[in-house]
């Protein structure tokens, strides 16, 4: 017990302890060490599922609803643009006009509507007069559903105009042609709940 508490040999003293002490912090170091190894601080917490791991984490398509934007709605008259086009702005005596009609989502959503040829009309008018219409005569129409995205346009056409009257009860028959000579019509297209706003001017020589 002398020995340990009263270093002897040819150094100071203060030599002996300062060695002593290196020792025992290296030991202090080591147990320190293999405490670490064995406890493994943090592993528990991981393993009850407290802090989930990054696999753990829902990706964010499941926690984020996506933007308004993207859901597809009923289309509306605020959405909506119909326009309606002819091939030329006049025509010679013979030369029928082709008639078409262009409809464009001005909305931010895309949205769908009926757009198939069982909705569609294409009317001409001389002043308040209606001279022609796609309904009277229409034959095997059919239905389509029309998505549209915000921008988009579609067009449906043509179809072309024989330059006469029509009705109902002259499809079958030989039906009156319209004045020529530079006389001036006019075509608006309809298609289910939409039409166009504007009337699509030319003209017959």
């Amino acid at each position: 017990m002398s020995t340990i508490r009263n270093p002897v040999g040819p150094q100071p003293a203060k030599v002996y302890w300062r060695r002593r002490l290196i020792v025992l912090l290296g030991l202090l170091a080591v147990i320190l060490v293999i405490v670490l190894i064995v406890v493994r601080p943090g592993s528990g917490a991981a393993n009850d599922g407290a802090a989930p791991s990054a696999t753990d984490e829902p990706a964010a398509s499941e926690t984020t609803a996506p933007p308004s934007s993207t859901e597809v709605v009923p289309c509306t008259e605020e959405m909506i643009e119909v326009v309606a086009v002819t091939d030329a702005e006049a025509y010679d005596p013979t030369t029928q006009p082709q008639l078409s009609l262009e409809v464009t989502n001005t909305g931010e959503q895309p949205c769908t509507m009926q757009g198939g040829s069982d909705v569609q009309e294409y009317r001409i008018t001389s002043g308040s007069e209606v001279i022609w219409t796609s309904k009277d005569c229409q034959t095997d129409p059919a239905p389509a559903e029309v998505q549209l995205q915000p921008g988009e346009s579609v067009s449906g056409g043509p179809i072309p105009w024989d330059r006469t009257r029509s009705s109902k009860d002259t499809c079958e028959t030989p039906r009156e042609a319209v004045v020529a000579g530079g006389a001036s019509y006019h075509l608006s297209v309809f298609i289910g709940d939409f039409q166009s706003e504007q009337t699509r001017q030319f003209v017959l020589n």
